[in-house]
């Protein structure tokens, strides 16, 4: 009797340890920003996005430049003009101005809108090709281990270099 409550316990611990070993999940990390950074689909976004810029700044300073030398012209006529010309010069200035502005205002949000078009499918694809690589490698879960994401620590395993292999980088 003695020895079948022994077995059963020994039983009972090995069961029980495996068990436990079973339930623990795998966990890795990767630096995701690092990774989007080094994609070649991403340093062709940003390029897009660069001369798109570039585009607008041109366009507001040849702008601005207009105006400053309607301005500089009207200062100079001032003394020739009635009251009148000189308000209604000061208007057509201030609208000028406004449409500038406005301009400036859309040109912000046209970035925005073009910069999350084109790295939408760059942001997917990483995530994709993590998923696949976590799941051919047996992780349950994936940290995301970039400065400033909350993780502190990340000694596990760095899903990096399987990622960049993956994605042929």
């Amino acid at each position: 009797m003695k020895q079948v409550k022994t077995l059963l316990i020994v039983v009972t611990l090995i069961l029980g340890a495996t068990s436990f070993a079973n339930a623990q999940s795998k966990v890795a990390h990767i630096a995701t920003q690092d990774l989007i950074e080094q994609m070649p689909s991403y340093k062709s976004a940003m390029n897009q996005l660069e001369k798109l810029q570039k585009t607008y700044d041109t366009e507001i300073k040849d702008m601005v430049t207009e105006a400053q030398n309607t301005m500089k012209r009207y200062e100079s006529e001032a003394t020739t003009k009635t009251d009148q010309e000189n308000e209604k010069r000061a208007m057509e200035l201030q609208q000028t101005q406004r449409t500038i502005g406005e301009y400036r205002q859309n040109a912000m949000q046209e970035l925005q809108k073009k910069e999350m078009e084109l790295l939408k499918p760059v942001l997917e694809k990483a995530r994709t090709t993590i998923q696949k690589v976590a799941r051919a490698k047996g992780f349950d879960y994936v940290l995301d281990s970039t400065t400033g994401t909350g993780v502190i620590m990340a000694d596990g395993y760095d899903l990096m270099p399987d990622v960049k292999k993956e994605l042929g980088i």
